[in-house]
């Protein structure tokens, strides 16, 4: 019933998880798709072949997402490329540890630099494209954390806490222009982000009793709610931060 055909959408951080599901969904539903990834060039060729045999060009592009003058250029040969981009998922981020008192400064900036200036960075750059158009779907992956907050991974629900107040702010700003900006926030996800704590089957078992739903979703569970915001399903939908968690932000901490 979705259908993107003609569109053309970049995912930051499309080489693997959340990215990766997105990237093959959009792919589906028609959209060509420009796949930034910023080390594993080998996950990323594993999605570019798989959209391909979807019948859909993808891009592969390499850039690191805190660093402005890469990002830019990253952009602009894709609009140059397409002569157009018309959706936008800003997916890459870091999730890391980090004890308030104990914290060292390159932990915070790192977090801040990849989490919140990447996405400024990017759609700062692409906005243009969508404003030349009269055209844009944004959708920024935020999480639960910047809703209720996560102990121990303060920077993380910080950095995530502002991409809502974001999302809030350049709906209303680019609205005018017929762009519209959403958010998603998952919960836990079964990705790579969280490999290494799923390791230890206790902690996941206790996850899992955690959610209403008493499951962990995989990556296509939030891919899914993305393709439907960008979709013309939602032409009546700007501003709005979708909890994609299972009814985690309902139960508190």
């Amino acid at each position: 019933m979705i259908r993107l055909d003609g569109k053309k959408a970049l995912i930051t951080g499309g080489s693997r998880g959340i990215g990766r599901a997105t990237a093959l969904l959009l792919a589906e539903a028609g959209a060509d798709v420009a796949i930034h990834y910023q080390k594993n060039e080998r996950a990323a060729r594993e999605v570019k072949d798989l959209i391909g045999e979807k019948g859909r060009e993808a891009l592969l592009c390499r850039a690191e997402i805190s660093n402005r003058f890469e990002v830019e250029e990253m952009v602009r040969v894709i609009g140059e490329h397409w002569g157009r981009l018309d959706i936008l998922v800003n997916n890459a981020g870091i999730w890391t540890y980090g004890e308030m008192g104990n914290m060292p400064e390159e932990v915070w900036r790192e977090t801040m630099a990849v989490n919140l200036d990447g996405v400024f960075y990017v759609t700062n750059a692409v906005v243009p494209w969508m404003k030349k158009n009269k055209q844009g779907w944004i959708v920024n992956v935020a999480s639960t954390a910047a809703v209720r907050g996560e102990a121990f991974h303060s920077h993380y629900a910080a950095s995530k806490g502002a991409m809502l107040a974001l999302t809030k702010s350049l709906a209303v700003e680019l609205a005018p222009d017929n762009i519209r900006v959403n958010c998603v926030a998952p919960g836990w996800v079964d990705t790579d982000m969280c490999t290494e704590v799923f390791a230890d089957p206790e902690f996941r078992e206790r996850v899992r009793q955690s959610i209403p739903l008493k499951r962990i979703p995989p990556p296509e569970d939030i891919a899914g709610p993305i393709l439907f915001l960008v979709s013309d399903l939602a032409l009546h939908i700007t501003g709005e931060i979708l909890n994609v968690n299972g009814g985690s932000v309902l139960c508190g901490g």
